[in-house]
């Protein structure tokens, strides 16, 4: 998978305007939303958190560990996102949070209201095939990495919420209504990811396990478009609105991924892996790999070996 995407990040509050070393929370209030930033400057141990709407987080800076519902706890880092529904109790952990090593996250609560006008208008002007198949958030997939165009958009409405334009509710609310977007796109393609996911009532099931069982492979637009049972050009426009990113760059995604997993192998040259995973010219490999994970193959791999 691509590199996590990471946000902006606001500077840190001045230790004299500290009203708490744990959650110190400074409030953004507009129209449909409410931005919170909050600050953590001492190690602290299953901190409560609940919102009246639903709230985006995003990690800016340190580490947390969550513990959210019945599920397990796990580490949460900049680059992350984690959607909570209304009235949910987050419990928080800041094992390593100090005055030098202080943690930072957003906590986007969006009001009810645009998140059902924005799922009826895409159920209204885009709706999918099938009755029971509607456009809507995932709450149980709702942990993941950002990628380019979600944090874009995070990033916009933090400088929406930040800013002092006359204007900042209705460019707020737009960019509510990418968000809301985005992260369906988001948990959709992180689905597809999940080797154990089918969904017989999406026409590009077919396609993404085609591309799956054929990463070694050069994969065309046509082929793909084949297995959908559609038009290069209905798929083309159906894939990137589903996923929210174009067939190539899903496959991309997905080959990058393959890359990563054969140079866990310290033993396997680079040259290998840019054929195993269907590119004849290395050093395109290996500019792609750099582009998408910030280091070139062979860093990645003695980074791994490494570690």
């Amino acid at each position: 998978m691509a590199n996590k995407a990471l946000l902006f990040t606001p500077a840190l509050t001045h230790e004299k305007s500290l009203k708490t070393l744990v959650e110190n929370r400074t409030i953004f209030s507009l129209d449909h939303c409410e931005l919170n930033i909050f600050e953590t400057y001492q190690k602290s141990d299953l901190v409560p958190l609940k919102f009246n709407d639903l709230v985006v987080t995003s990690m800016l800076r340190g580490k947390k560990v969550m513990h959210l519902f019945e599920d397990p706890s796990f580490e949460y880092l900049p680059g992350e996102t984690v959607i909570v529904p209304s009235n949910a109790e987050m419990k928080i952990d800041f094992p390593e949070a100090s005055k030098d090593n202080p943690t930072q996250c957003i906590a986007l609560a969006i009001d009810n209201q645009i998140i059902t006008n924005t799922l009826d208008f895409l159920n209204e002007k885009y709706p999918k095939e099938g009755k029971s198949n509607l456009w809507k958030l995932d709450h149980e997939n709702y942990f993941f990495y950002n990628n380019v165009e979600l944090a874009g958009t995070i990033n916009k409405l933090i400088k929406e919420c930040m800013g002092d334009s006359l204007t900042k509710d209705a460019l707020a609310d737009l960019t509510l209504q990418e968000l809301i977007i985005r992260i369906i796109q988001t948990q959709t393609t992180k689905r597809f990811e999940n080797k154990t996911f089918l969904d017989s009532n999406s026409p590009i099931t077919p396609a993404i396990e085609y591309i799956k069982s054929n990463i070694r492979e050069t994969i065309n637009l046509k082929d793909l478009s084949d297995k959908a049972c559609m038009s290069t050009t209905s798929f083309y426009r159906y894939f990137k609105r589903e996923l929210g990113m174009s067939p190539i760059e899903f496959i991309l995604n997905e080959k990058i991924k393959y890359a990563k997993k054969l140079l866990s192998n310290p033993n396997i040259q680079v040259n290998e892996v840019s054929y195993a995973t269907g590119f004849e010219d290395c050093n395109y490999f290996i500019r792609l790999f750099k582009k998408y994970e910030g280091v070139t193959p062979k860093q990645y791999q003695l980074m791994n070996y490494n570690g």
